[in-house]
């Protein structure tokens, strides 16, 4: 039988609540505080879900929507809540008769559930600030949701009718609905709309918030946060916004005019108090504007006695910070913490035993700039009709942006972090096996079948040789790049274990295992040859030829398996950083800039870069960046004992596990 629940109206003062009603032995679940939420919704959108209603007695009863029975009642009572008397008519669905109250109840919710529209609940929030006064603390603690999640229903309820009209009617994405919200202005957001869909293309969120970005600055953006006040009181306009966070300042001109006077006062400052003899501001430093700048920069002088016994008290604050550092348990923000304090003490040291000379601050500069939110100073620029001509000028310790940067000292890496470095490697040339199984199974067998003919073992014995998996230490295994785990583990899913069953008796896995064809068998002994691979960096030549010309055939660039990343650069000093930016990558501009800042922004800037290298960088750079890893870890590069002070341990010869 197919039960037909006919649609109909029925005034509140008619419902009653049904006895088979499941929730009606439960009074507490139609306490007003349990129910308060749905009053709220039903006062402001109406009833959305219609009540599944049976005839008893000549009143309605209430089998499914006992709460939503119990909100109505509740606005009937209250007096303040409009439209709501005992005879409003509510939609209901009536259940016939001969329809049994199991039938009706599995049937209710296919029947009676209509989840509210997003769009009707932004809406619906927006109005209950409106009209109502309330705030989002408030309505979220009637709806029973969070703060954050009534904020961003709000700004989305206050987009302009047309555009929530086209997300209604799906003409528009709702993501593409919600990026008009980056304006509270409903004039401009219809601007862009008609400007955007004018001749039919297909709009996309992205553009939409690029868009917006010309009509004025957010007041939470870093720039508005920084010149509002000064904004306001210059009479700049702002499109307000229900949440204040999302007003914008509309006048971008003004917003540009009080930023640079303000980076103009930061430069000036700046020029007095180091003595220089210009100061300049610009929005975006221009690093193509400034390649013709020259540079100048502190040279060494004699401290005095109270700079001296500053100098001593830093140098010893230093080693204790070192130690600290060195806990490998040591949680990340506290590491943090003392590296940021390094850095300050470093350059309190350096101010001290550094100054530039009169003929330099005579003829340099400093401009101011805004990056990263925050004022950033590029001190000692040399203009171009300044620049002395003369390479080594006498009494000039400038040179040309173009240049190399300030000597950083040689690197050399700690014993902790060369035996991480080691492993990494190891991991990347694991995964090059991996991906190479007809040269790692060559491999694999000339070991055996040389070890065995040159020890003169028997046959018997060299089948008993033990394959074992080597364990491989690492200090932060999870802040290691993943690159060589991806692929290591796509390898792994290619694998045909079919044969290796534990059900199976050991001559049935074997034979299983021999009538796989030889790519296959290949892929599987490369494998697990491939997690034998020792800690190491890249071979000597003359020591191991064998497995130096074996892995340059298999992973020529170690990069193609492994990335460096924040957590290597963190673990790098800041001069190393500076050193790596200005004579590895050619990009000496970006080091000096960067010599200014911490060493946590230098680290971000790395990260990035060799994330996804910048579109900026010249093709040299570009190739650079792709190529750049600690010299020791490139197999065709330099040997470890030529770049740094590293003791290798000597490798154990005879097995696939130690050779490999």
């Amino acid at each position: 039988m197919t039960a037909n629940f006919a649609p109909f109206t029925v005034a509140i003062g008619e419902l009653i609540a049904h006895p088979a009603n499941v929730r009606s032995k439960s009074p507490e679940t139609y306490d007003p505080e349990n129910i308060a939420h749905l009053k709220a919704s039903i006062a402001v959108l109406g009833l959305l879900q219609p009540l599944l209603v049976q005839k008893i007695d000549g009143k309605y009863a209430v089998l499914a929507g006992g709460r939503r029975h119990a909100a109505l009642k509740e606005l009937v009572a209250d007096k303040a809540a409009k439209g709501f008397t005992a005879k409003t008519k509510v939609d209901c669905r009536l259940v016939p008769d001969d329809c049994d109250v199991t039938t009706a109840l599995s049937l209710a919710e296919n029947v009676t559930q209509a989840p509210m529209n997003a769009i009707d609940e932004f809406e619906a929030f927006a109005r209950m600030m409106e009209v109502d006064g309330q705030t989002p603390e408030t309505i979220a603690k009637t709806f029973g949701t969070t703060v954050a999640a009534v904020k961003g229903r709000l700004r989305y309820g206050l987009i302009h009718p047309d555009i929530r009209a086209a997300a209604r009617a799906k003409v528009i994405t709702l993501d593409t609905m919600k990026a008009f919200a980056e304006h509270p202005s409903q004039e401009a957001q219809r601007e862009v709309f008609e400007a955007l869909t004018k001749d039919g293309g297909y709009l996309q969120a992205y553009t939409v918030r690029q868009s917006l970005k010309s009509r004025g600055v957010q007041v939470s953006d870093d720039i508005g946060a920084f010149v509002r006040e000064d904004y306001v009181a210059r009479g700049g306009a702002v499109a307000a916004d229900l949440l204040e966070e999302h007003s914008v300042l509309e006048d971008a001109a003004l917003v540009e005019t009080i930023l640079l006077e303000k980076l103009g006062a930061a430069a000036e400052d700046a020029r007095m108090r180091l003595g220089f003899a210009w100061a300049d501001a610009m929005v975006r430093y221009d690093y193509a504007t400034m390649a013709d700048f020259g540079r100048v920069y502190p040279g060494p002088i004699e401290p005095d006695e109270a700079a001296q016994k500053r100098i001593d008290e830093i140098t010893a604050e230093l080693e204790k910070l070192q130690l600290e550092m060195e806990d490998e348990g040591l949680e990340e923000d506290a590491y943090t913490a003392l590296d940021d304090r390094v850095d300050a003490l470093e350059e309190e040291a350096r101010d001290l035993q550094e100054a530039y000379s009169a003929e330099d601050l005579a003829r340099s500069g400093v401009i101011a700039s805004w990056s990263g939110g925050k004022v950033t100073l590029h001190v000692g620029l040399v203009r171009p009709e300044d620049t002395v001509k003369e390479e080594g000028a006498r009494g000039s310790s400038s040179n040309q942006t173009g240049e190399e940067a300030p000597d950083a000292g040689e690197i050399s890496y700690p014993a902790s972090l060369a035996e991480d470095l080691k492993t990494e490697r190891a991991m990347a040339l694991g995964a090059a096996m991996a991906l190479h199984p007809e040269a790692t199974l060559d491999l694999t067998l000339f070991k055996l079948v040389s070890d065995v003919l040159y020890s003169g073992m028997a046959v018997t014995q060299a089948i008993k040789i033990e394959a074992r998996k080597e364990y491989r230490n690492h200090a932060k295994m999870d802040e290691i790049d993943e690159t060589s785990l991806e692929q290591v583990a796509a390898a792994h899913d290619a694998l045909d274990l079919s044969w290796l069953d534990d059900a199976r008796a050991p001559a049935d896995q074997f034979a299983a295992f021999r009538a796989l064809d030889a790519g296959e068998k290949a892929k599987l002994v490369a494998y697990a040859t491939a997690s034998t691979t020792q800690s190491c960096f890249a071979r000597d030549p003359r020591r191991d030829s064998l497995m130096h010309e074996f892995e340059i055939e298999v992973m020529p660039d170690i990069r193609a398996h492994w990335t460096p990343n924040a957590a290597l650069f963190n673990r790098f000093k800041k001069a190393w950083l500076l050193k790596i930016l200005g004579e590895d990558l050619g990009l000496a501009q970006e080091a000096v800039t960067l010599a200014s800042s911490s060493k946590k922004e230098i680290v971000a800037f790395c990260d990035k870069l060799f994330a996804e290298p910048f579109a900026t960088l010249t093709d040299a750079q570009r190739a650079a960046v792709a190529a750049w890893c600690p010299p020791m870890m490139q197999t065709a590069g330099v040997a470890c004992d030529e770049t740094a002070p590293i003791v290798e341990t000597p490798e154990p010869d005879g097995e696939v596990a130690q050779a490999a």
